[in-house]
């Protein structure tokens, strides 16, 4: 007897009060995940360091445009993509050959990377690279951007596959870490003996945190989830484990081959008069990807990421954005959906709901894309560019002008006890105050008769270099990463787990803040890195040769979960503001060639404190028993 399904009519008014409540309860979730992180910048900007937000209204339309954008985002995700993803997870295994499970795993993290919203952010990050600085990585970051993000596709492509296969024979995570970790250890090493291979280091690793988003991390825990039930694993209660670590390793060492096949065609880095000479013509006309990019460059004297940025047009932005949703969600609904037609053969349950999903989960990466380049990015970047301010004089160039008429008879002299003479004219603004400003001849222009002026402050904290202002930036650094990690919702879900898995003997509240203090940490280092121009590849080896360290002497189901806690760090707003942030930063301290590395440090940390936290959890829940023991025997 088949029960006919009657549909309800529900009146306009009503339909609107029922959905209000609803949509406030899902828009207020993005809320209390984006708002703390992004006014504890404007905090620290306006209050700390004393500057104003610029472009402080179009930051508020971008940071409420990436609120809605990750509202519409997640709730499409729910209703049309992770429905399918679930039921093919169970039932793809049972119902498939190898082949075809194989096959559909590597299609599903490589189709997944590109729907990850936090991935457009490295296709953004190569105008603040100079190619005379750094040729290799202005290659990989500008012409060849979407080679860049396919390799990192291909990466996560090839760590799913791995990761199912575990699952299926049920081996354990160890036996990957060990070889995938050291053979990524040994590549980057690589950089030792080459510059430019040196300056892709820390963009590669970063590319590993990029990965682990709202929307490969389910999809692939899903489809692992159904092989772990199919196959019956013994160890049931950590299945689905361990495939997120992969997809933040595997990529890395896709990215490393991208930069070592396009070595052979780039030119060492170099001074910028070596890199437009005649000589360098040809290989300059690569790198720049033309020769009229190359005669842009050339010609170009300003601040590329400022012109960048005074490209940007609105309209332009927009299109792009919904156009480049399409294309990265479409594809993969269309993979899931032939998959579950012609291979399971089932019909496709509540067909609305599903493309009502897919449909406003374009419509929020569009908006959360708007919103990234005009709000988390300018936020991002700003706070970055100010950071040095509280150790050394930086320049504000948001607050630049250009005095019109100018006469240089106004210029003064002045001079300092040691006998140093230094130029200065007095200028008054609208209020008729008047202040002495800094005069330098390289920015009088005789004929138009301009000045250009670009104010500058700091250090506001202890001397010019001083360790007192560093130790400001490195503290605000940490409790950014600890906050941020804190407002994780996917965190709390594993530290439930682990609590579950340790039988009460590890606490949530332990594993939640000991890997937003990894995080506080990395992030930490990360900016530490930035400042004192360190090699990325000194603080990355040390780290993970501890942590195999402790990977070995560690529990199979800790392992798992500690190495699997630096996925849920790397969300789409953490990702983002953390390398605008590093990129802003990099910016403005002198000799640094790139701001990369501070999300590979975030990932690395975290895994130390959990794998650290379970051990002395271990350990303290043997003296317990002992001691239980001990009370009993004398009993």
């Amino acid at each position: 007897m088949t029960v006919q399904r009657e549909r309800i009519s529900v009146p306009f008014k009503q339909a609107v009060q029922m959905l209000v409540p609803y949509c406030k309860s899902k828009i207020w979730e993005q809320i209390t995940a984006v708002l703390p992180i992004v006014l504890y910048l404007i905090f620290f900007q306006s209050v700390v360091l004393g500057l104003s937000i610029a472009e402080s209204g179009t930051i508020a339309v971008g940071i409420g445009l990436v609120v809605l954008g990750l509202a519409f985002f997640m709730e499409g995700l729910l209703l049309g993509i992770m429905p399918l993803g679930e039921i093919l997870g169970i039932k793809l295994p049972l119902k498939s050959g190898l082949v075809v499970l194989i096959a559909f795993s590597f299609v599903l993290g490589f189709g997944a990377t590109y729907a990850e919203p936090s991935i457009g952010i490295l296709k953004a990050s190569g105008s603040f690279i100079k190619p005379w600085d750094a040729p290799l990585l202005f290659v990989m970051l500008n012409q060849y951007s979407e080679y860049l993000v396919a390799f990192v596709g291909i990466g996560v492509g090839f760590s799913v596959v791995a990761g199912m296969m575990r699952f299926m024979k049920s081996i354990s995570l160890k036996p990957f870490i060990y070889i995938v970790i050291s053979i990524t250890l040994l590549v980057s090493l690589w950089g030792v003996f080459d510059k430019n291979i040196f300056y892709i280091t820390g963009l590669a690793w970063d590319c590993g945190a990029v990965t682990t988003g709202p929307v490969t991390v389910p999809l692939v825990l899903a489809l692992g989830i159904g092989i772990c039930r199919s196959v019956g694993g013994e160890d049931s209660g950590s299945m689905g484990f361990g495939v997120v670590t992969l997809a933040s390793a595997f990529p890395i060492l896709a990215v490393m081959l991208l930069g070592f096949a396009l070595n052979t065609k780039v030119p060492e880095p170099m001074s910028k008069a070596e890199f437009f000479s005649e000589a360098n013509k040809a290989a300059a006309v690569f790198v720049a990807g033309g020769e009229e990019l190359y005669e842009s460059l050339k010609s170009d004297t300003g601040d590329p990421a400022d012109k960048v940025q005074q490209a940007i047009n609105l309209l332009t932005v927009t299109t792009e954005k919904f156009v480049d949703a399409a294309r990265a969600i479409l594809p993969l609904t269309l993979l899931l959906l032939l998959v579950f037609i012609f291979i399971l053969r089932e019909k496709l349950p509540k067909k609305d709901e599903i493309f009502f999903g897919i449909f406003i989960s374009i419509i929020g990466m569009g908006l959360f894309g708007i919103g990234m380049d005009f709000g988390l990015k300018k936020i991002g970047d700003q706070v970055g560019s100010r950071l040095p301010a509280s150790f050394s004089a930086i320049e504000i160039r948001e607050e630049g002008e250009t005095i019109y008429n100018f006469d240089e008879k106004v210029v003064q002299t002045s001079i300092d006890e040691s006998g140093q003479t230094s130029q200065f004219f007095f200028k008054n603004d609208k209020n008729m105050t008047y202040k002495a400003v800094p005069y330098h001849s390289e920015n009088f222009d005789a004929k138009k008769k301009t000045y250009n002026y670009i104010p500058k402050i700091g250090p506001l904290f202890g001397e010019n270099g001083g360790i007192g202002g560093v130790l400001v930036v490195i503290l605000f650094a940490f409790i950014m990463g600890y906050g941020a990690t804190l407002a994780e919702p996917a965190l709390n879900a594993l530290g439930m787990k682990a609590e579950e898995l340790s039988v009460g003997t590890f606490k949530k509240a332990t594993l939640i803040h000991s890997v937003a203090a990894g995080v506080g940490c990395g992030i930490a280092l990360g900016v530490a890195k930035i400042i004192w121009n360190l090699p990325i590849i000194w603080m990355l080896v040390p780290a993970y040769v501890v942590l195999l360290f402790l990977t070995k002497i560690s529990d199979e189901q800790f392992v798992n979960i500690s190495w699997d806690s630096a996925g849920v760090t790397t969300g789409p707003i953490t990702v983002p503001l953390v390398l605008a942030l590093g990129l802003g930063l990099g910016g403005q301290v002198e000799g640094v060639i790139e701001g990369f590395g501070i999300l590979s440090m975030a990932s690395a940390c975290p895994i130390l404190a959990v794998l650290v936290s379970g051990l002395i959890s271990k350990r303290r829940s043997r003296n317990i028993l002992a001691a239980q023991g001990g009370t009993n025997e004398s009993h």
